[in-house]
């Protein structure tokens, strides 16, 4: 169902290591509870020793040689995380079975020994959930995952769930009618794929992987094997593979521990290994004694691309010495990330964006990758090159500063400290990610807090001499790839291989200068400004909010929670907008929240702005929509002044950069130079133009409009949009006290300049079309069709008919799949995608979309409309209907464990002026009881006006 591709480096979030595999792990060395955080807690370990194992993880094995991983996790409550791991995929596929993994993956979702054709989906159904949402899988060349989420407040559920995963592993029944259904689906998921990014990969992959197995066994497979390969294939691939000493199952969540050890030893103690038993091989990429290049071009790519890759022998990353190499690995990709980030905000910038980082090879995982990668024009691809090599150069011969290693290494300090805050919020499924890296790949599984301690006895030791070592020994000659992807179009003209090499070769060459680092100022603001006061305070007992209305006429609403111990987050929002904007500066105004932004702040560039926030847990950003204007963003509860200081900087100190401007507007120019080519934007362009009845106001953005980009115009529209906080409701949601946030804005949020003058949006006199209205699109090569039907108009906007139409778009959504995917194999997915606004006039829209044969498009689209007719005519039933409840009370009881979530739904029912009764953030009920057939079948009656809708088509063009 979906592809395993990620590609994990060192440039981000810390990768972690290897934990030696064993039948039952013991935790020999290690601390009785793993929380100590002191270097001294963790000095006795030698380099050459393996890293601590978290205690509270359960691992075991069985006699059949299956792992198993169990961990009590309260995040999210009443819900556990389950998952089967087979280290098996693609790459283990027989010639005659290319592309039967993922089929068979697939098969597991049509019939096993306990749960029959539809057997699985429909247990999820009796607990509000689905195939999709709550159970899915996917497939790589080394593995195959199948995840499920299910509630543990319900007895007996958990237990069915394990025999789900039981029958996963080795209980599909591969009924020739469920082969039939879903050979369909799988070359559908093929042609969805298909297109300038699958062709552009796939020769990529042919020349970096080249000798290997790797380079022929893409998961999604051959369609001419998958149209014919016969029951026999697939079963032997399942008998082959699906077995216990290949496989993990890994319970994270709400559960005794013990106890789902007890059920797991109950569910897969009698599972056994095929006799004879096909060895396992491990497959490995063949060394390259020197350079090599790659220069790919589709006529219908969008993007210009230059990257240079290096894959060799994986480390021993299982040892405190690998861990340590881990960090200097992120150490040296954080810094000459940054310098690669300040290039690309010059004013004539080399690349639009790039990026540097080490880690795994995903496929295979006997390698390491390093990259060093970046976006740039069509014409740009030496200069780009040239850049890149250029910066990795200077750190050759000029090594790293002082200032910048101690930046890097007190944002990684910093982002360890955080983990350890964050630890008792973690999520159930980010625990099961980890564990199930740790079978797949050997990555560690210490404590959080061990690995600061790791971090607060190798860090301060680090020295630049060890850093700028690993800039000769991250890109080699040897096994190093040169790869561009660029569009195949007039004017563009691709570079040879000896083009590339002269780059190259200059590169070292080149008579280079050592990098300056300028870091302006050490603190946000010199001094706080005059502080305000509130004037009014109202509790909001119902839903656990204060209200607090400023001395300036600023509204602030909190809304205290202990979901997440580190996080705060808040959005400001006004109503105005671009609607507000003249036609001659509209284009400027519609970038202004991107463009004024990117200048900095105050008296810093965003260069310096960067430097001085690295490593805080803060950011803010502006926004203005069509009719609103506003900021959202967040921070850690100490970086919450930060936080505020530039809430206020954003609003009384926009800062205007040319020099920003003009890199900004180059990047823009050279991203859009090439969307012409793209099928999906044409696609896009005509189905926004025909919604929009060809507004001028929703045009998007060519080359043309941003020719007209003008800097001024920009700054002078942001001012006006955020002169007046009085307009502004504030909306807080996370970890802190009404006292401790109250300081901070009475000095940073009441002292925000206000003139009182009301103000709000403009009706620009945009209309949904009327009647129906067809198009088709002719654009692309690969053989398959886009379809998009949108139904739209005014909207009875409030609680309850948001409700209803809400649970009638889960009917339609939930009958089309049924039909259009698993009755007929139309298409690999099709959606229902609700949207209601009240403002500027209440409107809803419901757009409907999929791929699939564009031989079989028109028939599709006839069969969706009787679906749309079916639910209009139809009355659900009392039990459906029960269903229906539990399944949004459930997905409200796992979203309102979310901050995010609380925020939105709260600043929505400010920014609606619907605040008065606040009743529904915190509990839904009432609505739900109130929720009925009739009111659903009412819906579908009102907004799937069959005499109303717009239907976009893109087909391939005629040959």
């Amino acid at each position: 169902m979906r592809f395993l591709h990620e590609r994990r480096t060192v440039g981000g979030v810390a990768v972690m290591l290897l934990l030696a595999a064993a039948a039952v792990l013991t935790l020999s060395a290690q601390t009785p509870t793993g929380r100590e955080t002191t270097a001294e807690s963790v000095a006795s370990y030698a380099l050459s020793q393996l890293m601590p194992v978290d205690p509270e993880v359960l691992v075991g094995g069985l006699p059949n040689g299956l792992r198993f991983y169990v961990r009590a996790n309260g995040r999210p409550a009443r819900q556990a995380e389950l998952r089967l791991v087979v280290k098996a995929g693609s790459a283990l596929e027989d010639p005659d079975q290319v592309g039967l993994a993922h089929f068979v993956e697939h098969m597991q979702f049509e019939g096993t020994r306990h749960f029959p054709q539809q057997g699985i989906s429909d247990f999820l159904a009796s607990l509000g959930l689905s195939i999709g949402a709550d159970a899915n899988a996917a497939t790589s060349y080394d593995e195959t995952q199948y995840t499920l989420r299910v509630p543990t407040d319900v007895p007996g559920v958990l237990d069915r769930a394990l025999l789900v995963l039981e029958d996963w592993a080795q209980g599909a029944t591969f009924d020739q009618s469920g082969i039939e259904k879903e050979r369909a689906i799988v070359l559908s998921e093929w042609r969805m794929r298909l297109g300038a990014d699958e062709r552009t990969q796939a020769q990529i992959r042919r020349v970096q992987l080249a000798g290997s197995r790797y380079a022929d066994r893409a998961p999604i497979g051959n369609p001419d094997v998958i149209q014919q390969a016969p029951r026999e294939q697939l079963v032997r691939f399942y008998r082959d593979w699906y077995r216990p000493d290949l496989m993990a199952v890994i319970v994270v969540g709400d559960v005794d521990k013990n106890a789902v050890a007890t059920m797991i030893r109950q569910h897969f103690m009698p599972l056994s290994n095929p006799v004879p038993e096909r060895p396992r091989p491990i497959f490995d990429v063949p060394d390259q004694p020197a350079t090599r290049y790659a220069v790919v071009a589709d006529k219908e790519a969008t993007a210009t691309a230059v990257q240079v890759t290096n894959l060799r022998p994986a480390r021993n990353q299982g040892s405190v010495g690998g861990y340590l190499d881990i960090m200097r690995d992120q150490l040296f990709a954080s810094m000459l990330g940054s310098r690669l980030d300040e290039l690309s905000q010059g004013a004539s910038p080399p690349f639009l964006k790039a990026a540097v980082g080490r880690g795994l090879f995903p496929s295979p995982r006997t390698r390491d990758e390093a990259v060093i990668q970046a976006l740039v024009s069509n014409d740009g691809v030496a200069r780009g090159l040239d850049a890149l090599l250029t910066e990795l150069q200077r750190v050759v011969r000029f090594g790293f500063t002082g200032s910048e290693l101690a930046r890097a290494k007190q944002e990684m300090m910093l982002g360890y400290e955080r983990g350890v805050t964050e630890s008792p919020d973690r999520e159930s499924a980010s625990r099961a990610d980890e564990y199930t890296r740790n079978f797949l790949q050997g990555e560690a599984l210490p404590t959080i807090w061990q690995e600061l301690a790791f971090h607060r006895r190798f860090v301060p030791a680090i020295t630049l001499a060890e850093i700028n070592a690993l800039a000769l020994d991250w890109f080699p000659d040897q096994n190093r790839l040169v790869v561009v992807s660029a569009p195949d179009a007039a004017g563009i003209a691709p570079l040879t291989d000896a083009q590339l090499a002269a780059v190259i070769k200059g590169v070292s060459e080149k008579q280079l200068q050592p990098y300056v680092d300028t870091a302006e100022g050490q603190t946000l603001m010199e001094a706080p400004p005059k502080r305000g006061g509130i004037v009014r305070a109202t509790a909001r007992a119902e839903a656990g909010i204060t209200e607090w209305v400023l001395s300036n006429g600023a509204t602030v609403v909190l809304k205290p929670t202990t979901l997440k111990a580190d996080q705060i987050l808040f959005r400001a929002a006004a109503r105005g907008g671009t609607s507000l904007a003249s036609d001659a500066d509209f284009l400027s105004a519609r970038v202004a929240d991107d463009v004024i932004p990117q200048s900095g702040v105050g008296r810093f560039t965003a260069v310096a702005l960067d430097k001085l926030l690295r490593g805080k847990a803060v950011a803010v950003r502006p926004f203005i929509d069509e009719i609103n204007q506003g900021m959202r963003g967040g921070g850690a509860p100490e970086a919450l002044e930060t936080m505020f200081q530039l809430i206020y900087l954003r609003f009384t100190e926009p800062r205007a950069d040319p020099t920003a401007f003009t890199a900004i507007k180059s990047q823009a120019l050279a991203l859009l130079a090439n969307q012409n080519a793209s099928p999906e934007a044409a696609f896009g362009r005509v189905l926004e133009e025909t919604l929009s009845r060809g507004h001028s106001r929703r045009q998007p953005e060519t080359p043309e409009t941003v020719a007209q980009w003008n800097l001024e115009k920009a700054l002078a529209f942001y001012k006006a949009r955020f002169a007046d906080a009085s307009n502004f409701t504030f909306v807080f949601v996370g970890s802190f006290t009404p006292e401790l946030i109250r300081p901070l804005v009475e000095t940073y949020i009441a002292s925000l300049p206000a003139t009182r003058a009301r103000e709000t949006w403009r009706d620009l006199g945009i209309v949904p079309p009327t009647g129906v209205i067809e198009k088709t699109v002719e654009k692309g090569i690969a053989p398959k069709a886009e379809v998009s039907i949108v139904f739209s108009g005014p909207f009875g906007y409030d609680d309850t008919d948001n409700l209803a139409f809400r649970a009638m778009v889960l009917v339609l959504e939930s009958r089309l799949s049924s039909t259009i995917r698993q009755e007929l194999g139309g298409t690999y997915a099709i959606s229902a995608t609700p949207a209601m606004t009240k403002y500027p006039k209440p409107e809803y829209s419901l757009r409907i979309d999929w791929t699939c044969d564009p031989e079989r498009a028109s028939a599709l689209v006839q069969r969706v409309f009787q679906e749309i007719d079916l639910v209009r005519g139809t009355l659900l039933p009392p039990d459906r209907i029960m269903r229906l409840r539990e399944l949004l009370l459930r997905e409200f009881e796992q979203n309102s464990q979310e901050n995010g979530y609380l925020l939105n739904v709260i600043s929505r029912r400010y920014e609606d002026g619907d605040a008065a009764d606040l009743t529904s953030v915190v509990n839904p009920s009432r609505q739900l009881a109130g929720l009925s057939g009739y009111a659903i079948q009412h819906a579908a009656q009102k907004y799937l006006d069959t005499a109303n809708y717009v239907q976009v088509m893109l087909v391939p063009e005629k040959r």
